[in-house]
């Protein structure tokens, strides 16, 4: 059984001691006040669920932000608390009392990033992975030698020995979540609208999602378009901020959100439509983080309006094209960041059991994370595993032949604890299946393990 982080004790007698938090947007005190500790988010909470430690729920969370609030020092071991937060937001779905644990745990984690001084080895891993995620050019750099260790079976033979796992978890996390490269697909600028155009909308190619699942923006360009969307691809587009965000990486995240806001607004489109459940989240939230910036707060503001997950904006379009018979069971897996955090549910669903012949199977525990949540599965990667294997086994209870989900770190979580047990699952994007319905492809076209 995984055990929690290592903790540390409390700062040395004679030390000087400074509040957790300072003057700039630490969580809100109001937010704090709403929690009224009723438990209710414990059974949800990934982690409280791994440990049963009360700092490593919600609501203990909750109570250390209290505590900075008054005054207490932001130590190793209320750093360590707050990092281990999957940032999943089950605890909002289940909790009765509205409190709005999303806006406390980034305001917290922004007031770590800056205040607080981690480890060297932290420091050195966190800066590699915010060199390379964000950058589109350089995962792409990343893509020939990722096949060649894929396709010189090197990737089976260092998950078999399990070497890499004793020497360097972090480092084997990363090499086990790669998923299969397939032939990169570039998309025109432009993909008009099949028969009468109901809409021009703007697709955001992300970065993960562009460089290693291509076929799943190629995917939602065609279903757009068969829908009667012209479809727009800026080229000058980047990263849309979300990991920086949900890691305290204020700054940062401003600056992607910044250039984001501009690329959209000048390519005219009537919404924004993204097919990456933790991009989406993001980008709906431009106007809580952007609210300070005089040039860009109302244009924020304007710009989260427009921003759809695809799925919700094909609900709100309703279908024109055909869909053909996919005879398949499939068990749908909500994303994070898709379900708990932007409350889009029943509209994967609808689109899914709109398919003739298709069967929807739900998941047990389907509230619990996958553990992939953005970079925590690298970030921790033995509680990630742990509840990779546990999602995995709920997912091969529904005896479905087919996973589908809507965010690439579920993707790749989900696949690699799948194939540890052994279970021949196909998985494959919400877009990617539907896509397969209106072109009338059959089953065997979607992606296998």
């Amino acid at each position: 059984m995984t055990t929690t982080p290592e903790r540390t004790g409390p700062v040395p007698l004679g030390m000087p001691v400074q509040a957790a938090f300072d003057d700039h947007r630490p969580p809100s005190a109001e937010l704090v006040g709403d929690c009224v500790h009723c438990g209710f988010c414990l059974p949800t909470c990934p982690t409280y669920t791994l440990w049963g430690e009360e700092m490593d729920s919600p609501r203990g969370r909750v109570y250390l932000m209290k505590s900075g609030l008054e005054g207490e020092p932001m130590t190793d071991a209320m750093v360590q608390h707050f990092d281990a937060c999957l940032g999943c937001m089950a605890c909002v779905t289940a909790c009765p009392s509205g409190v709005q644990y999303d806006r406390l745990i980034e305001a917290t984690r922004a007031q770590v990033e800056r205040r607080h001084d981690r480890p060297r080895s932290d420091r050195a891993l966190r800066a590699t992975i915010f060199a390379l995620f964000p950058h589109k050019r350089r995962l792409r750099l990343m893509r020939g030698p990722l096949r060649a260790y894929q396709a010189t079976g090197l990737q089976r033979l260092v998950r078999r020995s399990r070497a890499l796992e004793r020497i360097a978890p972090r480092l084997a996390a990363m090499a086990d979540l790669a998923p299969p490269l397939t032939r990169p697909e570039r998309l025109p600028g432009r993909i008009p609208a099949l028969g009468r155009r109901r809409a021009v909308v703007g697709l955001l190619t992300g970065c993960v999602q562009g460089e290693f699942f291509p076929g799943v923006n190629a995917a939602t360009a065609r279903v757009l378009a068969a829908e009667g969307c012209d479809v727009i691809v800026p080229p000058r587009q980047g990263c849309c901020g979300a990991l920086s965000v949900h890691n305290g990486r204020e700054e940062e995240a401003k600056r992607y959100a910044r250039r984001t806001i501009d690329v959209f607004e000048a390519a005219g489109v009537d919404a924004v439509v993204v097919n990456a459940a933790g991009c989406g989240s993001s980008m709906k939230e431009y106007a809580d983080l952007l609210a300070d910036d005089p040039g860009y707060a109302e244009r924020a503001r304007a710009f989260a309006g427009r921003v759809r997950d695809v799925s919700e904006f094909l609900a709100e379009l309703g279908p024109v094209a055909e869909r053909h018979p996919l005879e398949v069971s499939v068990a749908y897996h909500d994303a994070c960041h898709l379900g708990h955090a932007q409350g889009v549910r029943a509209q994967p669903r609808a689109l899914l059991r709109d398919i003739p012949g298709l069967q929807l199977r739900e998941i047990p525990e389907a509230e619990l994370c996958c553990g992939s949540a953005g970079i925590w599965n690298v970030l921790f990667p033995e509680p990630a595993r742990e509840l990779g294997d546990r999602k995995a086994r709920n997912i091969a209870s529904t005896g479905a032949s087919l996973l589908v989900t809507a965010n690439p770190g579920c993707l790749m979580q989900v696949a690699s604890a799948l194939q540890r047990q052994g279970a021949r699952i196909a998985m494959a994007h919400t877009i990617e299946v539907l896509d397969a319905s209106i072109r009338g492809l059959p089953v065997s076209a979607l992606a296998v393990p």
